[in-house]
């Protein structure tokens, strides 16, 4: 039969999945805790073994997306908050990347100590239209070239001086690529270019300075950050399904939201914003998580009264144990309970801030009433029964009190075999299984 193998290699747990490419199902899986503390090969290696694919065949193809070690930490510096810099931080999460730090204007010694406090794998420069202003984004090149900076540089600006401030940057000894402007006429948002060169730096600079695992087989084998092969699993998905789809995956730290909207009316008129859309989008909520962001979630909760009063304080010590324990996991019925309510309440507060727009700067949210599927992923909703997964996802659809107009029309799925991963490390070289891998998800 002829296989790859597609794994993720998590913070928590590495996922492997074996697929056949032939006609696209999924011929085992397996999952083991990452061995983050030695080398997380050792983990790796173990998963594929445990999936039955024989280590020593050079025959079968590996394609691996990692967020452990933190994932990919990215700091974007623009001409000014609700146009390029926040254009900035879209493209940065459609890389998959955690959008640590966002900068507007001309970097001066204390943006640059807090640049510096952001720990950034990766810093977007950004700034001016194409044929606009350049005078900002020349300044903060140059304030980077002059602090010999040595984190890597993604220069995605205005293209009339592109050069020169690549030449400059490089001349300085600043790691620097260079792509399209992400936003090259005002209200055209353009990530496609960014997106891949941050893609490239994260696997050239990032993955192999993490110390995750000793010698070069990991930094060799990883094709993408995991938030950008689930990205790209969550559009092939949206091109199966032919209409507008979010994916909701609660994890331990954050929960990410995934969102595709079929381009209409709503991307034009008074209410365009001038950063553009971006209609194949991600949002992350750092601050929810059932794990080490348990407490988080309480807190967000009871800000946006989702959360009685009389059950707060319970929710409260059950966050602060999860949060001490990463790996708790629950004996009985009433903890895997107590986990399905974190996994609802994490699941709601991050939909409505994405619909809604909120901690993203944007003035207008997602309008997410033509939404037709909506999946949920993240182990706390895979090794759920069945009936409590669907009680998360029924939670989200039916959040009237959020301020944001709910899907009309959507059919909650649960990524039970988690190949929303794997079919995006697939799409780029085996279209045709990545497509099939996901239609059981339709139904």
């Amino acid at each position: 039969m002829n296989v790859a193998v597609c794994a993720d290699v998590g913070s928590t747990y590495t996922k492997v999945a074996v697929v056949d490419l032939a006609g696209g199902g999924l011929v085992s899986a397996a999952a083991v805790p990452t061995t983050v503390a030695s080398d997380v090969l050792h983990g790796l290696d173990a998963a594929v073994g445990a999936a039955g694919v024989g280590l020593g065949s050079g025959e079968v193809p590996w394609f691996v997306c990692s967020s452990a070690g933190g994932g990919l930490r990215l700091a974007v510096i623009g001409y000014e908050p609700l146009v390029t810099a926040q254009a900035g931080r879209r493209v940065g999460l459609s890389a998959g990347a955690d959008v640590v730090h966002v900068a507007a204007g001309r970097l001066g010694r204390a943006e640059l100590t807090a640049l510096r406090a952001a720990r950034a794998d990766v810093v977007l420069l950004v700034g001016g239209t194409d044929g606009g202003d350049a005078e900002t984004l020349t300044h903060n090149a140059t304030r980077l070239a002059r602090a010999r900076w040595r984190v890597p540089v993604v220069l995605a600006g205005n293209v009339d001086v592109r050069d020169d401030l690549h030449g400059l940057l490089a001349g300085a000894g600043v790691p620097v690529t260079v792509a399209d402007n992400v936003l090259p006429r005002i209200g055209v948002l353009a990530p496609v270019s960014a997106r891949a060169a941050i893609r490239q730096v994260f696997l050239r600079h990032v993955i192999g300075g993490k110390g995750l695992s000793r010698g070069g087989r990991f930094a060799r084998l990883v094709r993408a950050a995991t938030p950008d092969a689930v990205l790209s699993g969550v559009e092939v998905l949206a091109d199966v399904a032919g209409g507008d789809l979010v994916v909701v995956d609660v994890g331990g730290a954050t929960t990410d939201v995934y969102s595709v909207l079929t381009p209409d009316e709503r991307a034009s008129g008074p209410g365009r914003e001038v950063a553009g859309e971006l209609w194949r989008a991600r949002t992350v909520e750092g601050d929810l998580g059932v794990r080490w962001s348990a407490p988080g979630v309480v807190r967000a909760a009871v800000e946006e009264r989702l959360v009685a009063a009389g059950e707060g304080d319970g929710l409260a010590a059950e966050a602060a144990v999860r949060a001490a324990d990463p790996g708790f996991l629950p004996a009985d019925a009433v903890g895997r309970a107590v986990d399905a309510r974190f996994a609802a309440l994490a699941a709601t507060v991050a939909l409505r801030r994405h619909a809604r727009g909120v901690g993203t700067g944007e003035r207008s949210g997602r309008d997410l009433r033509d939404v037709r599927l909506l999946v949920g992923s993240g182990g706390v909703l895979r090794h759920a029964p069945d009936g409590d997964a669907a009680g998360v996802l029924d939670a989200v659809l039916s959040d009237h009190a959020g301020g944001w107009a709910l899907p009309r029309a959507a059919r909650p799925v649960v990524d039970a075999d988690y190949v929303l991963a794997a079919a995006g490390l697939l799409a780029g070289e085996h279209p045709v299984a990545a497509r099939a891998l996901l239609r059981p998800l339709l139904g």
